[in-house]
């Protein structure tokens, strides 16, 4: 007799590293600037599915610096996310989940004023961070289609360098001299994963977050 052992785990890695560089001289008749760019990305993946119950964890990090002849150093990219859900299967489709997401930055980030002035610190890692936690249904008619559906959402937005303030007048929402803001809300949130055709991969993602003490002016899209 055969003795096979089932595995109920999943795991994907993906790691990116681009590098790209221009060179000008000043006889070129059409301009233009030296650069040089670097970026690279890190995205963990895992899933656990045993029926009825799944989770699935997903770590995504970018960060990105590009370098122009007579300037210093600017960010381009820079996000640190981490999402962990778990959900137990009511029917062929429809699925009731529970998540948590974390959601922050690794270096500062600077605004540069047009005037040559020196950068203004506007960010930096847990200035702002979010965390959400949110309860819901979930439609997943497929491997690449996924909509959940927050109608019980929580958001605590962090700001703990209470010192950007003077730079950064919204303070993300969080009350001048205050680390700490709580919101409830209501939540989509909206993923496609797919090959779209030969050597083409397609990966997005989209979040609505409604307040439901702001109205409808005020939904943050990311």
């Amino acid at each position: 007799m055969l003795d096979f052992k089932v595995n109920y785990w999943r795991k994907w890695i993906t790691v990116g590293l681009n590098l790209n560089q221009s060179a000008f001289s000043n006889n070129w008749a059409n301009g233009g600037v030296s650069s040089l760019a670097d970026g690279g990305n890190f995205d963990y993946k895992t899933e656990y599915n045993k029926a009825p119950f799944s989770y699935t964890g997903e770590l995504l990090t970018l960060y990105g610096r590009l370098t122009n002849k007579g300037q210093i150093a600017r960010k381009t990219n820079d996000r640190l996310f981490f999402d962990n859900k778990i959900a137990t299967q009511l029917s062929k489709s429809w699925f009731f989940f529970g998540s948590l997401t974390f959601e922050s930055q690794f270096d500062n980030g600077y605004q540069y004023p047009s005037d040559g002035s020196a950068p203004l610190l506007i960010s930096r890692f847990m200035a702002p961070g979010y965390i959400t936690e949110s309860v819901g249904v979930e439609y997943k008619p497929n491997k690449f289609f996924d909509l959940r559906i927050g109608t019980g959402t929580a958001r605590q937005t962090f700001v703990l360098d209470t010192t950007i303030y003077h730079n950064q007048k919204n303070n993300y929402g969080v009350l001048p001299g205050h680390t700490f803001k709580n919101e409830l809300a209501f939540q989509v949130v909206s993923t496609y994963d797919k090959d779209i055709m030969e050597n083409l991969h397609l990966n997005t993602r989209y979040a609505g977050f409604i307040p439901y003490g702001r109205g409808w002016v005020n939904i943050d899209h990311r």
